[in-house]
């Protein structure tokens, strides 16, 4: 059996099962320019300032866990 007919079977037996077929596309993470962004992400993050008070933010409108 040639490769495309196992494929086409196999997607017929997956409709049968109530499956279809979903095609996803992600970023290429091998690809310079990923790189590139990743890293400059990466340097902005680092460079937060500790001491702001977003985490103070989060801290005061979060309730917690066993209270609820």
């Amino acid at each position: 059996m040639a490769v495309r007919e196992r494929v086409s079977e196999y997607r017929r037996r997956m409709r049968e099962r109530g499956f279809r077929p979903v095609q996803v596309w992600v970023p290429d993470v091998r690809a310079p320019a990923f790189a590139a962004e990743a890293a400059r992400q990466a340097a902005l993050v680092a460079e937060v300032d500790r001491s702001s008070d977003d985490q103070a933010f989060v801290e005061a409108v979060a309730a917690p866990w066993d209270e609820e």
